[in-house]
């Protein structure tokens, strides 16, 4: 197996840990406060994600926490995917930990559905589309 260590520190370490920080920035809090809806956290669940948005009655603003929830995601697996797919698994479980516990917001995050989606079509886009369909079913009924 080759060395994927630079400096000792194991490239899986480094790809969880940036994905992390990436993970963290909590867009539905970003933009909801730009947009002078005030703390997404006072609203609703008390969420930073998209559902939780939607609760605003701003549906272009839920849009846009959707898809870059689930940027986040794809960008972490995607970049670290360059080292290899363990380094791209690492990777994509760092961003989602980052979504549901992020460091600035006291570990208190979303429920990371959309950054899961997110990290799965950069590593299985066949089961992100199962993924959806499934939860939308669910989300239907």
């Amino acid at each position: 197996m080759p060395d994927l260590s630079y400096s000792g520190i194991s490239i899986y370490a480094i790809a969880f840990f940036a994905a992390y920080a990436l993970g963290s920035v909590p867009f539905g809090l970003l933009l909801t406060k730009s947009a002078g809806l005030g703390d997404i956290r006072d609203i609703g669940s008390g969420n930073i994600g998209a559902t939780n948005v939607l609760r605003t009655g701003n549906r272009k603003l839920a849009a846009a926490t959707l898809l870059l929830d689930m940027l986040k995601g794809t960008a972490a697996v995607l970049v670290a995917l360059f080292f290899g797919p363990f380094t791209a698994m690492a990777a994509g479980f760092g961003a989602f930990l980052g979504h549901l516990y992020p460091l600035w917001l006291n570990f208190k995050g979303g429920k990371g559905v959309a950054t899961y989606l997110g990290v799965l079509a950069g590593l299985a886009w066949q089961g992100a589309l199962i993924f959806a369909a499934v939860w939308l079913l669910m989300a239907f009924l």
